[in-house]
C-alpha cells in the first residue's frame, strides 16, 4: 500500500465512457425532471399570488406536505424513474467520462470522491452514481446540501437518484456501510467566488471531508468536470449590501437561466475526469497537521488533473483558482 497522500504507482488503465445520444424527447424530459423543479416551484408560487386566498393556501399546503412527507429511497417506482433519468440525461449535452485508472477501483472498497467545481449546479456528478453504471462500484451516495431535502419535488427525485443530506453522521454511516461518497468540497459557498471566464475551487478551508476519509481509511479521489460551468448563464447582483448578505448566509444570491430562459441547461459538451485514488491508512485521530498534509495532496492532485486534461477537454486557456 502506498503511504498516506500518495497515489498508487502501478500501471494505469484509463477508461473512457461516452454518453449515448438519445431521442430529444427523452433527453429533454430527463433534463426537466432532474433540474427543472426549482423554476417550477418559483413560477407556481408566483402564480398563486393571482389565486383566491383559499386556493393559495391549498398550493402552499401542498408544497409544505411535499417538503416534509418521508421519501422512501428504495421505492421501486422512484428507482425506476431514477434509472430512466440516468439512462437518457447525459445524451443531452453530451458528456464524456475519463477515468484515469479504472483498475484502481475495487467493488469492496469505499472511496471519497472530491468533486469540483460546484458551478451553478454540479450536474455531472450523476455520471458517477451506481444507477448510471460507469464506475465499477455497486454502492455510491452523493452528499448534497440539506436545503435540497426540504424542497418539494426535488427532494424526491434526488433521493431516488442516490443523494442524501450532507452531515458528519451521514458521511460516517455511509462509509462504514461500504458506500462510496461523492462530495463537492467547495459547496454552495464556492458560488461567492465564481467569475466568468475561469474556474474556482474553494478548498483551503475545507478539511472535514479529508479528516473523515483519514479516520475511515478511505481513499480520496480527485474529480474535475470541464464545461459544466457553461451549461447555465448566470448573474450575481453586486453592491456592498449584497456582499455582506452573501458572507453572512455563506451563499451567493444568483440568478441563472438555461436555454430560452428556461431551466433546461445549454447543450455544452462536458468532460468529466476521475483521477487516481489517493490511498490512506486508517487513522482514527489524525492531527491537524496530518489533515492539512493530506488536504494539500488532494489539492495538488486536483490542480494536476486540471492542467493535464484541460487541453484535451477543449479548454486549453482555462485557468483554475484554488482558494
Amino acid at each position: 500500500m502506498a503511504p498516506d497522500g500518495v497515489p498508487e504507482t502501478s500501471p494505469a488503465q484509463p477508461k473512457i465512457f461516452k454518453a449515448k445520444e438519445t431521442s430529444p424527447f427523452h433527453s429533454y424530459l430527463t433534463a426537466l425532471l432532474f433540474l427543472g423543479f426549482i423554476h417550477f416551484i418559483f413560477y407556481l408560487i408566483l402564480f398563486s399570488f393571482f389565486l383566491s386566498f383559499s386556493k393559495s393556501l391549498l398550493v402552499y399546503g401542498l408544497l409544505l406536505i411535499l417538503a416534509v412527507i418521508p421519501v422512501d429511497p428504495n421505492s421501486q417506482w422512484g428507482r425506476n424513474l431514477a434509472r430512466y433519468i440516468c439512462k437518457h440525461f447525459y445524451g443531452y449535452f453530451p458528456l464524456t467520462l475519463y477515468v484515469e485508472d479504472i483498475n484502481a477501483f475495487t467493488p469492496d472498497q469505499a472511496y471519497v470522491f472530491g468533486y469540483e467545481p460546484h458551478s451553478v449546479f454540479p450536474i455531472a456528478f450523476l455520471a458517477l452514481v451506481d444507477l448510471t453504471g460507469f464506475m465499477p462500484l455497486p454502492k455510491i451516495k452523493v452528499l448534497a446540501s440539506s436545503a435540497v431535502f426540504h424542497t418539494p419535488f426535488i427532494r424526491h427525485i434526488w433521493t431516488w437518484l442516490g443523494l442524501a443530506p450532507v452531515s458528519r453522521k451521514n458521511f460516517y454511516n455511509f462509509l462504514s456501510s461500504g458506500y462510496s461518497c461523492i462530495v463537492v468540497p467547495g459547496g454552495l459557498r464556492e458560488t461567492l467566488y465564481m467569475e466568468h471566464g475561469s474556474e474556482v475551487a474553494f478548498l483551503r478551508a475545507r478539511r472535514g471531508f479529508v479528516q473523515i476519509a483519514m479516520e475511515k481509511g478511505c481513499p480520496i479521489v480527485p474529480v474535475f468536470c470541464f464545461g459544466q460551468t457553461d451549461t447555465y448563464k448566470w448573474w450575481k447582483p453586486g453592491g456592498e449590501l449584497i456582499v455582506k448578505l452573501a458572507r453572512a448566509i455563506k451563499v451567493q444570491p444568483i440568478v441563472f437561466w438555461g436555454r430560452y430562459g428556461s431551466p433546461l441547461p445549454f447543450r455544452k459538451p462536458m468532460y468529466l475526469v476521475v483521477g487516481k485514488p489517493i490511498k490512506l491508512k486508517e487513522n482514527p485521530q489524525p492531527t491537524p497537521e496530518e489533515v492539512v498534509e493530506v488536504q494539500n495532496q488532494y489539492i495538488n492532485a486536483l490542480r494536476d488533473l486540471f492542467e493535464r486534461h484541460k487541453a484535451k477537454a477543449g479548454h486549453p486557456d482555462l485557468q483554475l483558482r484554488i482558494l
